[in-house]
């Protein structure tokens, strides 16, 4: 392990200032005629589900979007994700189990890395996330295949992971959100970046099997409550306490209920769940609380509720799942922080200040009680969600993005 280097400068946006020679371009790369598509081989860890994970499985299930992006994906860790996407069709390498604390098996998922990339001959290697990028940077260099790193979240202040991560100099840092990208400072240094909001994809109608009366039916919801829905994994930024403080001051209100969608995925996850379980078992609104983490179809249960609220206590990076409620028409209520700021608007949802419970109350009291705000401000999100994130826009902005990346390995 080395020691962080210092600090250089923030990462560079090109967006304010015009591309010198043989860098980034907003049309594209310096050589004509590469239009030919490009092999990107992305890696992930593979062994969580979140918004990298779903934005992974987007570029897969909407590649037909980009006919000229042609991805390929590698993990360490076999699991949701890659059977997923090996049922889209695409190819999933396997690199073997890795722990850094093991530095064998990092030599080893390295070495299968390189032979994998000196066959395949990618035009771009992508690392989403520090791990996997440090893991397999090395590896990528090697081979003098141009690297690309996706920040889906700013950087945490130097650990040991970002420190390894650091060593190998991407040729593009391509950023989830404004937000991330100006917090980006000092992993890379002066390293060419750009903004590209994740790709989302409105729900196929085909994924959506039950109705919205036969899944309030199952969870034991009365068809007139005006429902709560907050999807999110259990980490401590979340908000999943705000949110349970603020209900308790609409106690008097009894036509509401909230669902908290959304389980343990790591060791130190169970504890806050444990809590958080018990301190809703010890509030005022008990019954009105549901915990649903089994049998999970995020779509449909968004599509029988009436408002999301995830009111967020530390900065989320860009919010994929804020994206997703829009697209349910449902008006997001959110923190007025990090990436949010960049999806919700007045017209979709309502921003709140971070660590208020009554003033989170009583925005949700407002949408409770006013129906027809609730359909005006969820008939806009589709829309603007469409405008964020769709498919058929971000993946050839991609494509552009990736070429003259690719274009250093040709010349």
């Amino acid at each position: 392990m080395v020691s962080p280097s210092r600090p250089e400068n923030l990462l560079m946006k090109l967006d304010s200032s015009p591309a010198p020679h043989g860098e980034l371009s907003e049309t594209g790369g310096q050589r004509e005629g590469l239009d030919k598509p490009l092999k990107v081989l992305h890696l992930g860890a593979g062994n969580l589900f979140g918004g990298i994970e779903s934005m992974l499985l987007t570029l897969a299930r909407h590649r037909a979007c980009c006919p000229n992006l042609l991805p390929e994906f590698a993990f360490s860790f076999r699991g949701r994700l890659s059977e997923e996407l090996e049922a889209e069709g695409v190819p999933v390498h396997h690199l073997g189990e890795v722990r850094f604390s093991r530095p064998w098996t990092v030599w080893s998922a390295r070495r299968r890395l390189r032979e994998l990339i000196r066959r395949e001959q990618y035009d771009v290697i992508m690392g989403h996330a520090p791990w996997p990028y440090a893991l397999g940077a090395r590896a990528a260099r090697q081979t003098g295949t141009p690297l690309v790193f996706w920040a889906h979240a700013a950087p945490s202040g130097g650990n040991w992971i970002e420190r390894i991560a650091r060593r190998q100099r991407p040729a593009l840092v391509i950023a989830n959100s404004q937000h991330t990208l100006t917090r980006g400072e000092g992993l890379f240094g002066a390293v060419p970046a750009r903004v590209l909001h994740c790709p989302v994809a409105p729900p196929n109608p085909s994924s959506l099997s039950k109705s919205r009366f036969r899944i309030r039916q199952e969870l034991g919801t009365p068809k007139n409550a005006v429902v709560i829905i907050m999807v999110a994994r259990v980490e401590q930024g979340k908000g999943h306490q705000s949110l349970l403080d603020s209900l308790d001051h609409l106690r008097q209100d009894q036509s509401w209920e909230c669902w908290f969608v959304g389980g343990v995925q790591r060791k130190e996850e169970q504890a806050l769940f444990r809590y958080l379980v018990n301190a809703a078992d010890r509030s005022s609104v008990s019954s009105r609380i549901r915990w649903i983490t089994q049998g999970i179809n995020v779509q449909e249960l968004l599509r029988a509720a009436e408002i999301y609220c995830q009111p967020n206590v530390s900065p989320e990076s860009f919010g994929i799942t804020f994206v997703e409620a829009l697209y349910a028409g449902l008006p997001v209520v959110t923190t007025a922080m990090g990436g949010a700021l960049e999806i919700v608007d007045s017209s979709c949802g309502r921003l709140v200040p971070p660590k208020d419970p009554v003033a989170l109350a009583a925005t949700l009291s407002e949408l409770i009680e006013d129906a027809e705000l609730r359909s005006r401000l969820g008939t806009a999100g589709p829309i603007r969600a469409a405008s964020l994130c769709s498919p058929e826009y971000q993946l050839p902005r991609l494509h552009e993005l990736l070429k003259p990346v690719a274009t250093r390995r040709a010349m």
